[in-house]
């Protein structure tokens, strides 16, 4: 059909930008949910120009799911939306599958046309089992829980920046031939901070980063990395549960700009051996009235009694909630100490090896950075045991615990062993979506080699819930 003869929704990055920014104040300033609600129908009522609302919501495993409504029917009837659950990996079994999709209007968008279609907005939605409760699966739901019940109860809001980094491989389907092919191709092999004008990596970083701009990311810095064909597109810290939809926004967008330049933007925390792999150091806070918490100008290193209590209890369940933060078997490739790996089980203001950094800040940037979480991880589920372990759980009294020789497993059998037998795991998510989820990892963990070699196996990166799907799960 020619283009001319429809009127979809196509707005400039500059008219983008000032509606997710303002969508995104809302969302900051905890606007009623029942006003944010019906401004947005309203919106989708009179705005004829928009065809469908993706919705969005992720798996125990923290892979993106996205279905389109027809705009019209979602305004009648975006209170009885339901799905197969017995698809989604990690959630319902085949007799118990039907399940519902809330709706979370403050989590709303506006994309750019030229990336993801014209005529579309989309929205994080929430999922609800058959008795209309929040799906305990859903761990969205579960960290949007937890993190309003702190804001009522303490006036806390939990603040999270993530430092994503990834690659850039040829090809726009890398990972899912990799089985065939063994390899993976660089597009530059420049290196830290150097990239030229117009070549693929840069064009590639400079085209996300207006898109993130638009979708009211408020970019800070972007550039290549250490690695060959490595990037890293930093953006300002936010709300937990928005901190988390920008991650797997961030790398929706990534994957669909690679994709437009027939290239793969990979998220593997370990792709290819040799070169440093990818983290996402994870930088948590917790404000009270505006005032950050972890700020002491007398502390050490600035840092108050509470962030070093927050900071001592994930130290303390380090081994215990390795899994959850290095979700895959490739993941414990990267958790080697020859390239600047934070593999050790400690803290420090200055030792990149450490599992915690206390980096340089001041009153409204002190933080607590968690170096050792992958880029491959379930962002909610990451999230949510950062924040819990540190405010709830259990302090070890282990002799000088911040800088006790302890390591991180270097293999993902090691990680489920103590993820399976840890009663703090058991309290963060319940016996049933605790064994769900080591069930899953297992199934992968038995299709890989034990030992992980010094090579990257093709069952690694085809049995990887970030490359899953049914064909390739069924050629084992």
């Amino acid at each position: 059909m020619p283009t001319e003869l429809r009127n979809f929704l196509a707005l400039t990055y500059d008219e983008l930008e000032d509606l997710n920014l303002e969508a995104k104040e809302q969302r900051r300033n905890r606007v009623p949910i029942s006003k944010i609600q019906e401004k947005r129908l309203k919106y989708l009522t009179d705005e004829k120009r928009i065809k469908a609302v993706t919705v969005l919501f992720s798996d125990l495993e923290g892979r993106l799911h996205m279905l389109d409504y027809d705009k019209k029917f979602l305004i009648k009837s975006w209170d009885n939306l339901t799905f197969d659950g017995s698809s989604i990996r990690g959630f319902t079994a085949q007799r118990e599958s039907d399940l519902r999709l809330g709706i979370d209007w403050a989590a709303f968008y506006w994309a750019p046309a030229d990336v993801f279609g014209s005529g579309k907005v989309l929205v994080f939605g929430e999922v609800i089992d058959k008795g209309g409760t929040p799906y305990s699966a859903d761990i969205r739901g579960v960290l949007k829980a937890y993190a309003e019940a702190l804001n009522k109860k303490k006036g806390y809001t939990l603040n999270a920046a993530n430092e994503i980094e990834g690659f850039l491989f040829k090809g726009s389907d890398a990972e899912r031939v990799y089985h065939e092919t063994g390899k993976f191709e660089y597009v530059n092999t420049g290196g830290y901070y150097h990239s030229l004008p117009g070549d693929p990596l840069r064009t590639f970083i400079d085209t996300t980063a207006e898109v993130q701009r638009s979708m009211g990311f408020q970019n800070e810095k972007d550039h290549p990395e250490v690695a060959p064909s490595q990037f890293e597109i930093n953006y300002g810290y936010g709300e937990v549960v928005a901190a988390a939809d920008q991650i797997q926004l961030y790398k929706l967008i990534c994957r669909q700009v690679a994709t437009n330049m027939g290239l793969s933007a990979s998220f593997l925390p370990k792709p290819v051996v040799g070169v440093n792999g990818s983290g996402m150091h994870t930088n948590v806070s917790i404000s009270e009235n505006g005032k950050n918490l972890f700020w002491d100008a007398k502390g050490e290193e600035k840092l108050s009694k509470m962030g070093y209590a927050f900071l001592d209890r994930i130290l303390t369940h380090g081994n215990d909630i390795c899994l959850l933060l290095n979700a895959s078997v490739n993941a414990y490739r990267r958790l080697d100490p020859h390239f600047e790996a934070p593999n050790q089980i400690k803290a420090s203001a200055v030792d990149r090896g450490s599992m915690i950094r206390i980096p340089i800040g001041n009153e409204k940037s002190m933080r607590v950075e968690v170096r050792s979480v992958s880029p491959d991880a379930n962002p909610y589920l990451a999230l949510y045991s950062i924040f819990k372990t540190g405010l709830d759980g259990d302090t070890s009294k282990i002799k000088n615990l911040r800088q006790a020789e302890r390591y991180l497993p270097d293999n993902i059998y090691d990680a489920l062993a103590n993820f399976r037998k840890a009663e703090w795991t058991t309290e963060l998510f319940g016996e049933d979506v605790k064994a769900r989820y080591a069930d899953l990892k297992q199934a992968a963990a038995d299709r890989c080699p034990r030992l992980l070699g010094t090579f990257v196996k093709a069952p690694e990166v085809q049995y990887h819930h970030d490359v899953y799907n049914q064909f390739l799960w069924n050629l084992f």
